[in-house]
């Protein structure tokens, strides 16, 4: 087999999105929760690896198959129009290999894993797959992205503990809430090309109240919180990251506010929000 150029292996990174590793950590975080809070403390070494590889590798897929199907749209959006399936730099089918290889990558990671959690990755995969096609026909693909964002939750549940109780679920959905307020403020962005090309997203379908009910997505996101950390009796260093948290999303919807790139600004700020949650939920059950 012929070895790739150094432009072809670029060309590559960039359309796994390895250049761009925002996604990763907004991926990465909601699993790094449950693992804690399924071990409730600091997860086996293995499982912590297993689900972390997993992430790099589901997020790359998950770049890969979006641009694919959005191969025909991503020229007509600026800044989208020099991603490599879109400039030329990679083909269909090599777009399309790639993504083969990444899911038999990570389903490797499925072998060490119980029957139940490999029954649960199934969906992992369907949501993910299905995803990015599902702007060509609602208005709601950050839903369905909330969906696939959050799917490591109940699975990592089911690897520890064998079961996924009630507030695995309320996990769940907090998650689903935040990824679709935080891709909101990301669709934002793109909005005056996806409405000259007819892409739908929430921020097309809300219009001018995007950034109220972007706010109203994330104070589910934190009342669910609130109720989990009530629930298990969490200590003080995880709400004091809930209050953090309310001044964080007040600042992200203050960048909103301004502009398209403020949009974007507030969609990167989210990593932070991850980071601070986690820290709050470690430092309350204790290293």
């Amino acid at each position: 087999m012929m070895a790739l150029s150094w432009q072809q292996r670029n060309a590559y990174w960039q359309l796994m999105r390895l250049d761009k590793l925002i996604g990763i950590y907004l991926l990465l975080w909601p699993t790094w929760w449950a693992l804690w809070l399924a071990a409730d403390g600091i997860p086996p070494f293995d499982l912590w690896l297993i689900f972390t590889l997993g992430v790099v590798l589901m997020r790359s897929a998950g770049c890969v198959i979006n641009d694919y199907a959005d191969r025909q749209f991503d020229g007509q959006v600026e800044r989208t129009r020099d991603r490599p399936l879109a400039s030329g730099q990679v083909s269909a089918t090599e777009a399309l290999q790639l993504f083969v290889l990444l899911l038999l990558l990570a389903a490797s990671l499925l072998l060490f894993l119980n029957r139940a959690t490999q029954l649960l990755a199934l969906v992992a995969v369907l949501l993910a797959s299905s995803y990015p096609f599902m702007k060509r026909f609602t208005h709601l693909p950050q839903v369905v992205l909330g969906a696939a964002y959050s799917w490591g939750i109940p699975m990592a549940f089911m690897a520890l503990q064998g079961e996924i109780p009630s507030y695995a679920w309320w996990l769940y959905l907090a998650n689903l809430l935040w990824t679709v307020a935080y891709d909101t403020f990301y669709a934002l962005v793109d909005r005056p090309d996806d409405l000259k090309a007819g892409i739908k997203s929430t921020a097309v379908l809300f219009g001018g109240w995007a950034l109220p009910i972007i706010a109203v997505f994330q104070l589910g996101f934190l009342l669910l919180l609130a109720l989990i950390g009530q629930q298990l009796a969490l200590s003080w260093p995880f709400f004091l990251a809930l209050l953090l948290t309310v001044v964080a999303f007040g600042w992200q919807h203050y960048q909103a506010a301004q502009s398209r790139q403020g949009a974007f600004a507030a969609f990167l700020h989210n990593h932070y929000v991850g980071l601070m949650l986690f820290t709050g939920l470690v430092c309350s059950m204790g290293f």
